[in-house]
């Protein structure tokens, strides 16, 4: 099995959206990808890359970095059969599934999938 394909996003916390938006998008220039500050989050798109910067206002927030699968449940289940301990069980976002997991120093990692974009097409 051949994990991960790619980066999909990199979580940063942010204890205030406005500011973040200000410092991300007016102060380094960064294009916005997408603002769901209802849901307490904004994006940020490096240059051409599909991964962006995701701030997140989640009373959990803590960095990340996710990477892209193609299947998150084969996956999931391939990571567990080699000793990974996962945070939860898979679950739905918008775009897929995700499920996160700590290395062994602590630092959050994800996998998720685009299941949900490629139903569509």
């Amino acid at each position: 099995m051949n994990l991960p394909l790619d980066y999909d996003n990199f979580f940063l916390p942010a204890e205030d959206l406005e500011r973040a938006k200000e410092f991300y998008g007016n102060q380094l220039g960064l294009e916005t990808k997408f603002d769901f500050s209802d849901k307490g989050m904004t994006a940020f798109k490096i240059g051409d890359n599909e991964p962006a910067i995701i701030l997140s206002t989640g009373q959990h927030a803590k960095p990340a970095i996710w990477f892209k699968v193609a299947d998150v449940k084969t996956a999931y289940e391939h990571l567990k059969n080699k000793g990974i301990v996962f945070l939860s069980e898979p679950f739905e976002i918008m775009t897929g599934l995700a499920v996160e997991f700590n290395d062994p120093f602590g630092n959050k990692l994800g996998i998720t999938d685009y299941s949900k974009v490629n139903e569509h097409f």
